[in-house]
């Protein structure tokens, strides 16, 4: 292979020498009409070693190079492989989900429909019809409502009352319970949490209306239904850094004055009560 690349090598050596030479010479005779035809032939001599090349190479790699390269003469020397260590890495230990109890679940599924719990003649029934009007063959949307109506009659005020703050509290309270069932199993569902808060906004607005207007109502809708009121924040601002070390740092210095303050206090006490010992003593 190294000697067909010499060869090659001087073959274009001395092309490109003659074709130095012929433009000498043929601009020391200044003959312009010779100068196309030198053109002309330095692109066939180009052409001719191109191709003399490229057939030398092919030749050499048709004929020589597949025994050259069966009788390992262009192999690299062998190498011992290192086997790569195996690494173990830890898995990280999956958190169990607490999934919160159904607000469905104690539900009876005997228990029949909304729709056919006041007919007569639903209970007189054979067990196939009663097992289709019953809690057992109800949809989510069924069962839903059943239980809305149950909170609806542990806060309403009388059997016609469906439009009170209190009623309404009801219906949201089993509305946002839904959601959050929901989004426990589908967390990436934002259409529904979106609505979730825009319900859970609602219910505090009313709750703070019936807090102010009938404040033994409020106590027994929240009693009755298990919802904890939270009075919201003073400012609506956020928490930077500077107001955390400032916040801080004001803490600590008013538990340094307190302390100061107490002893102060506790030597004035025990001042006073030497000073009376003495007034008894003399007296």
């Amino acid at each position: 292979m190294a000697t067909c690349v010499a060869a090659l090598t001087k073959l274009d050596t001395s092309l490109e020498l003659f074709t130095t030479g012929l433009y000498l010479h043929l601009l020391r005779a200044n003959q312009p009409w010779s100068f196309y035809m030198f053109s002309k032939l330095i692109f066939v001599c180009r052409a001719v070693s191109s191709f003399m090349s490229g057939a030398v190479v092919a030749g050499f790699y048709n004929t020589m190079y597949p025994s050259l390269v069966d009788a390992n003469v262009f192999s690299p020397p062998m190498s011992v492989a290192l086997p790569t260590p195996v690494r173990h890495y830890a898995r990280a230990v999956k958190k169990k989900r607490t999934v919160p109890q159904s607000q469905l679940s104690d539900l009876p599924p005997t228990m029949l429909k909304l729709d056919y719990a006041a007919v007569p003649m639903a209970q007189t029934t054979d067990d196939i019809i009663k097992r289709l009007l019953s809690l057992e063959l109800a949809s989510h949307r069924e069962k839903l409502q059943l239980k809305t109506e149950q909170l609806i009659s542990k806060v309403q005020r009388d059997e016609n009352d469906r439009s009170s703050m209190e009623v309404q509290v009801a219906t949201l309270t089993a509305r946002i319970r839904n959601y959050q069932e929901h989004l426990q199993k589908n967390h990436k569902d934002k259409a529904n949490k979106r609505r979730m808060l825009m319900a859970i906004d609602k219910r505090k607005k009313l709750l703070k209306k019936l807090r102010l207007v009938r404040y033994s109502a409020f106590e027994r809708v929240c009693e009755q239904l298990g919802i904890t009121y939270t009075f919201p924040p003073e400012y609506y601002r956020r928490a930077t850094r500077r107001w955390q070390a400032k916040k801080a740092f004001c803490i600590k210095v008013f538990k340094a004055v307190q302390k100061q303050k107490a002893e102060q206090r506790k030597k004035m006490k025990q001042h006073l009560a030497s000073k009376n010992t003495e007034t008894t003593l003399s007296q």
